[in-house]
């Protein structure tokens, strides 16, 4: 079914909507079809508050040295945070190797994020500019609001239990707030190109002028940003990349770590859109969570019968049965990676 509305069209498909016969998550779980906002013209790029350079790419003769560094691979699922203890830091990985290697490498990438020094810089900006400490945003689609995504770390250890990842207990202190909160950036259907659009943002929070993404840093001012696109972006591919182009010098450029996640379906058929997603986090060194290889060992990639949604499991980390299925796999997997940002930036 399409909709034409004021220089935008929108497709009605299935993307954040729940499986029929499997778990609907509890309070505010989409109930149906969602609009995928699709552009015939690439929305302006809205300008930086200030600019640290540099905040575009970082070429690999930027920083000759790096390049003596490539990330270990990660290669199951029961690697994730092996141990009971946090991971002893690892040399970081500053230069864009993706760009030499097959397509596919990226699926050898680590799971959780290997951190540059370079964002050290970017949270010292986003201090100077008044970003919250304690703040952390969610941008995406419907799998990026609470009901679907972390929201049970804010509602108390009834909701989860962290088993040997104890450690983990700091971090959810740290950002107790965020968790449970619905961001003004993260709505079913949403693709890259809809956060650049002020049709798509909340009126009740956000000027009349301002899209999803500039509201939702301008009120909630985190210091890191989870950006879990491109499910959607399957519509209308050649928008994907120049638009999270935007989403990345924007965020960068508002003192906002972005942490960039791969997707665990595959609906574009060849995997392009997590290869650009992978190859935009080397290009700007931004922390790279590859939720794809934490999902891969899984059954059906960690995905139901739709191919779309995400296996569902409670958040008992210490039950070999619910670390089966995809959702607590994705829940652990980016406390980890906001655990791995925080420890660089505290």
């Amino acid at each position: 079914m399409l909709l034409f509305l004021t220089g935008l069209f929108i497709i009605f498909g299935a993307a954040c909507s729940p499986a029929t016969t499997t778990f609907v998550p509890p309070s505010g779980g989409s109930s149906g079809v969602d609009p995928v906002v699709l552009l015939t013209e690439a929305p302006p790029f809205l300008p930086p508050t200030r600019t640290l350079p540099p905040t575009g790419p970082v070429s690999a003769s930027a920083s000759p040295a790096a390049a003596k560094t490539t990330p270990a691979p990660v290669g199951s699922a029961a690697q994730i945070g092996a141990t009971a203890t946090r991971p002893a830091p690892t040399s970081q990985a500053t230069t864009n190797p993706l760009l030499t290697l097959d397509a596919d490498s990226w699926q050898k990438l680590p799971i959780i994020p290997l951190v540059s020094e370079r964002m050290l810089e970017i949270y010292q900006l986003g201090q100077e500019l008044g970003n919250n400490p304690h703040a952390f945003s969610k941008i995406g689609d419907c799998g990026s609001t609470p009901a679907w995504f972390l929201g049970d770390f804010d509602r108390g250890p009834s909701y989860y239990r962290l088993g040997k990842y104890q450690y983990l207990e700091a971090v959810i202190q740290q950002f107790h707030g965020s968790f449970d909160r619905t961001s003004l950036a993260a709505r079913a259907g949403f693709n890259a190109s809809a956060l650049f659009v002020p049709i798509w943002a909340d009126r009740n929070s956000c000027g009349a002028d301002e899209s999803p993404l500039v509201c939702e840093y301008r009120v909630n001012r985190p210091v890191i940003a989870f950006i879990m696109l491109g499910t959607n972006d399957v519509y209308h591919p050649e928008e994907f990349e120049p638009q999270m182009r935007k989403i990345i010098e924007y965020s960068l450029a508002q003192g906002v770590i972005p942490i960039l996640t791969t997707k665990a379906d595959n609906k574009e058929g060849d995997g392009s859109i997590n290869a650009t997603i992978a190859r935009l986090a080397q290009e700007y060194q931004v922390p790279l969570w590859n939720f794809y290889a934490a999902v891969d060992p899984l059954a059906n990639n960690g995905l139901q019968e739709d191919m779309a949604h995400l296996s569902w499991g409670r958040n008992l980390f210490d039950d070999p049965e619910a670390m089966s299925k995809a959702w607590p796999q994705r829940n652990l997997t980016a406390l980890q990676a906001l655990d791995a940002v925080w420890q660089k930036i505290k």
